[in-house]
C-alpha cells in the first residue's frame, strides 16, 4: 500500500470511528438544537404528555441558561419508573430565531439526588442528571416559589 492510500484509508477509519462514538453518547444523552438558547420557561407540571403554559419562572441570563443546558445535555438515558408520578415541572427552552421549543418534563430531585428529565414528545426514555446538577437547578427553580 502506497503512503497515499495508507493515509486515506487511515482518515477513513478515523472518521467512521468518531462519527460512531458520538452517534452512540447521543443516543444515551439528551440533545438540544445547536441554536442560542433565549430563554428557559418553567412551569408547574399538569402531567406527562401536557405542557402547562401558566409559566412561573423564565430564565433569560446567560449563566442560569448554561446551567439548564448542561443538565440537559448531560443527563444520561437509564430506566426510571416515573408512569406513576406526574412531573413536578415543565421546561420549555426557546430558541432565538423562531426554533421550535423543546418541551422537557422534570422531575426534580431532593438535594443531592438526581433528578429525571424526560421529552415531552418522544418514546418516553428517561434521562437522569447527576445530583450536583439537581442541587444547581433547585437553586435556580425554588429561590424564586
Amino acid at each position: 500500500m502506497e503512503d497515499s492510500e495508507s493515509f486515506i484509508f487511515f482518515a477513513f477509519t478515523f472518521r467512521f470511528i468518531y462519527i460512531a462514538g458520538c452517534q452512540s453518547n447521543q443516543e444515551n444523552t439528551m440533545v438540544l438544537l445547536d441554536e442560542k438558547v433565549k430563554e428557559i420557561n418553567i412551569s408547574k407540571s399538569t402531567g406527562v404528555g401536557d405542557m402547562n403554559q401558566d409559566i412561573f419562572l423564565s430564565i433569560n441570563d446567560r449563566q442560569s441558561i448554561k446551567v439548564f443546558e448542561k443538565a440537559i445535555k448531560t443527563a444520561s438515558k437509564q430506566k426510571s419508573d416515573v408512569n406513576k408520578a406526574k412531573p413536578d415541572y415543565d421546561v420549555m427552552v426557546e430558541y432565538e430565531g423562531g426554533f421550535p421549543t423543546h418541551a422537557i418534563h422534570l422531575w426534580l430531585g431532593e438535594e443531592n439526588e438526581k433528578s429525571i428529565l424526560m421529552y415531552m414528545v418522544g418514546e418516553g426514555e428517561t434521562y437522569l442528571t447527576s445530583s450536583k446538577t439537581t442541587n444547581q437547578i433547585r437553586k435556580l427553580i425554588l429561590s424564586d416559589q
